[in-house]
């Protein structure tokens, strides 16, 4: 159970411009403005592929190619969450617990909402349309579908050309 008697609020977050807006969005919304005393404990979780999903169908000398996309993924992975860290100190938010969990978005963060008996999850959108959506499977849909909790999805406002 989270500690101090707080719920507790899980952040999925990856190399996105739009999870770092989600977080960003979270911490200035629940955050910030009670620094001194937040409603939640704060869990930022990133999901990292493990180097056989990266590369899809095994094939010839796909054995050779693994250690690298391993290498590439900790790299990004270390990226994520080095921002995450950056962005949580530049809201004075001190105590956020960031955790690095290898497999699938949708399953990682569905059982980090268990693992710390999260009240909330929030999740960016990536504004995927339907064919990518269908695709490629929605993070958020997914978890709104399947988490046991509430779920908010933060969408970035469409940019002005």
């Amino acid at each position: 159970m989270a500690t101090s008697g707080k719920q507790a609020m899980v952040v999925g977050i990856d190399e996105s411009e739009h999870s770092n807006y989600a977080l960003e969005w979270t911490l200035d919304h629940f955050f910030a403005p009670l620094a001194s005393n937040p409603p939640f404990k704060l869990f930022v979780v990133h999901a990292k592929p493990s180097a056989s999903s990266a590369v899809g169908l095994a094939g010839p000398g796909a054995a050779d190619v693994l250690p690298y996309v391993e290498a590439d993924l900790r790299k990004i992975a270390a990226r994520v969450v080095e921002k995450a860290k950056e962005l949580c100190l530049s809201k004075s938010v001190n105590d956020a617990v960031v955790e690095v969990v290898e497999g699938d978005a949708r399953n990682v963060l569905c059982e980090a909402v268990e693992r710390h008996h999260a009240s909330m999850l929030v999740v960016g959108s990536h504004g995927y349309g339907a064919i990518k959506r269908a695709v490629l499977g929605s993070v958020s849909d997914y978890c709104a579908h399947h988490a046991h909790c509430s779920v908010l999805i933060v969408k970035r406002p469409k940019s002005k050309h």
